[in-house]
């Protein structure tokens, strides 16, 4: 087989499975591991997997900018926000992380809400202008321009003074066995110490998220309350997060 129909078979395998185990592909195939290893390389340089320990995942389509997410499964992330919306209880606090599907939480939240906000992304702060009795925080820092969101030693500092009921977070990839993943070394970090002041930890997750994975880890499964998703309940990846013992609301 050559190389490139290889690397073709590997992404069939992909979407097929979900996940390519690089030694049981060799062992299919007759070649060696290092032959498999070197075909994800080339995927994962052309932006078609994501590389992990002993094979690779599927890469998610939200590592893409903002502008570019607009247009990634929006009615997916209408309904994903249509349910986290109720975790924003009438006089709590909640942090709403930036992001397409923060800014779809910010539209489901009904306009009479009086409750405080704090966030890192300017245009989820612009975007509760509306709701009048919503006091909102917005915390300073670096601006991550790629997801318009703060972060950075600045805003992680700001982030100690914020205690809060709920943090509604947003992820690149949701995986059972990466946990969840995002695209910036940054921007993970400041999403943990987000997570750090909440009481509650709850993960958006629109369908083409579930089993995709990004480069950096932000937090594993078990520090979460729950999983906020759309996805059907009958697919492989939800099926493995609900036997890895992840809550799902849906």
């Amino acid at each position: 087989m050559l190389a490139a129909q290889r690397r073709d078979l590997l992404l069939a395998r992909l979407r097929s499975e979900g996940r390519i185990v690089a030694k049981d592909i060799a062992d299919e195939l007759g070649v060696s591991e290092d032959s498999v290893r070197r075909d994800l390389r080339e995927l994962a340089a052309a932006g078609l997997c994501q590389r992990v320990y002993g094979g690779a995942l599927p890469v998610s389509p939200a590592i893409a900018d903002v502008a570019g997410r607009e247009h990634v499964e929006p009615g997916s992330k209408a309904r994903v926000a249509s349910i986290a919306a109720g975790l924003v209880t009438p006089g709590g606090t909640a942090i709403l992380d930036g992001g397409t599907t923060a800014l779809a939480v910010v539209r489901a939240l009904p306009l009479d809400l009086a409750a405080t906000v704090v966030t890192h992304s300017p245009s989820v702060a612009a975007a509760l202008v509306d709701h009048r009795d919503v006091e909102v925080f917005l915390l300073g820092g670096r601006l991550f321009k790629h997801s318009l969101v703060t972060c950075g030693a600045a805003a992680v500092e700001a982030a100690q003074a914020v205690t809060a009921d709920v943090f509604l977070l947003g992820v690149t990839g949701v995986h059972h066995e990466a946990g969840l993943t995002t695209g910036d070394a940054d921007e993970a970090a400041m999403k943990r110490a987000l997570s750090r002041r909440a009481a509650d930890t709850y993960v958006l997750a629109s369908s083409e998220k579930i089993g995709a994975a990004s480069r950096f880890a932000v937090l594993p499964l078990s520090e979460v309350t729950g999983i906020v998703t759309d996805a059907e309940p009958g697919a492989p990846a939800v099926r493995e997060l609900v036997a890895a013992g992840v809550q799902l609301v849906t």
